[in-house]
């Protein structure tokens, strides 16, 4: 099989592909013929060495693949065997061959195609903690979302419009229009504008009930100010960390110095009637149950037609340092893919 591999901490170049032996499933494991794997931001930090989860290096990255089950262990019905599927994985994606356990295994639901579902599992099952199980939005309520272009923006729009709330995002000028298409209400250029106060002025000065924020550093001490009352902030990354190509220490400190280390202190909290909270999927790896619980209806709402995955480009294992690129330098609209 081959793998994409992140020998030592540095630029896209880094990335090397290397062929491995294919491996055996376990008992109750499936093995997944990779069609394609989904990368995220955080395997953009793990490579810059800024992801603090990240096993020692060398390490293979990627949570999500969907592909077609060619063997199972012991304990696995055969007749997963030819069944187009989609999983998690708790790093290792970034292979052409992949066993996981059956319980990370899903069975595609009728018409998704197998691009569509290596974009489902990280970005929507963020996207629906996010928004619906911690943020509770409601029909009448408006929600921020930063990097709207973004996979986990796109899929949060769409989880929101289910919902019926109002949608105000964050993007380059580039990706307005698009936005505007999915159903994005309102839209913000990060670049030449405050967010903070074109969200003000949006909501005549009452702010926002809800606040996605993956961006980090001011952004979580600006947004807690455009919060309305009953607001909740819900943070899920430090993207404001990857602004260089490789690791930089000074960033890092920049990043960090702009926290709101004293904004969520309980009696400021309490004063204001706001909520802050935060999201990382990689430690719900004890939380299978509830975590595919939320996947069953993730897949439910696909075949409802409520949420659709945007794929932006897939890039080949041998391009696999171009596509990080593409992903560092905010070009994606949706999901960028690895194929095999």
């Amino acid at each position: 099989m081959q793998q994409i591999w992140i020998p030592k901490a540095g630029d896209p170049d880094v990335l090397e592909l290397r062929e491995a032996p294919d491996p055996t499933p376990a008992p109750g494991e499936l093995r997944i013929r990779v069609a394609a794997a989904g990368i995220n931001f955080a395997d953009i930090m793990g490579r810059l060495g800024l992801y603090p989860d990240l096993p020692p290096m060398p390490v293979v990255v990627g949570y999500e693949v969907a592909g077609t089950v060619d063997a199972v262990g012991d304990g696995v019905d055969a007749s997963w065997v030819g069944r187009e599927v989609l999983g998690l994985c708790r790093f290792g994606g970034y292979s052409s061959l992949v066993c996981l356990p059956q319980i990370q295994v899903h069975a595609l639901p009728e018409g998704m195609s197998l691009l569509e579902a290596a974009a489902i599992p990280v970005n929507y099952l963020t996207a629906y903690q996010l928004v619906e199980v911690m943020g509770g939005l409601k029909a009448h309520e408006t929600m921020l979302v930063h990097s709207a272009g973004g996979g986990v923006g796109i899929a949060a729009t769409q989880l929101a419009k289910r919902i019926g709330a109002r949608v105000i995002g964050t993007a380059s000028a580039g990706k307005h229009a698009r936005l505007l298409e999915m159903g994005v209400d309102a839209c913000i250029d990060y670049r030449t504008e405050d967010f903070e106060l074109r969200v003000l002025e949006l909501t005549d000065g009452r702010g926002v009930e809800l606040i996605l924020d993956a961006v980090g550093g001011k952004s979580f001490t600006k947004g807690f100010r455009a919060l309305a009352p009953t607001g909740r902030l819900g943070m899920f990354g430090m993207s404001s960390l990857a602004t260089g190509r490789s690791s930089k220490i000074g960033t890092l400190i920049r990043a960090l110095s702009g926290m709101p280390l004293f904004a969520f202190n309980p009696l400021r909290l309490m004063n204001e009637n706001k909520a802050v909270f935060g999201v990382n999927m990689g430690h719900l790896w004890d939380e299978a149950a509830m975590v595919n619980t939320w996947l069953d209806r993730l897949l439910e709402y696909y075949s409802d037609g409520a949420i659709r995955p945007q794929v932006d480009r897939s890039f080949t294992f041998d391009e696999a340092a171009a596509a990080h690129r593409y992903i560092q330098d905010r070009k994606n609209f949706g999901k960028v893919l690895l194929t095999p």
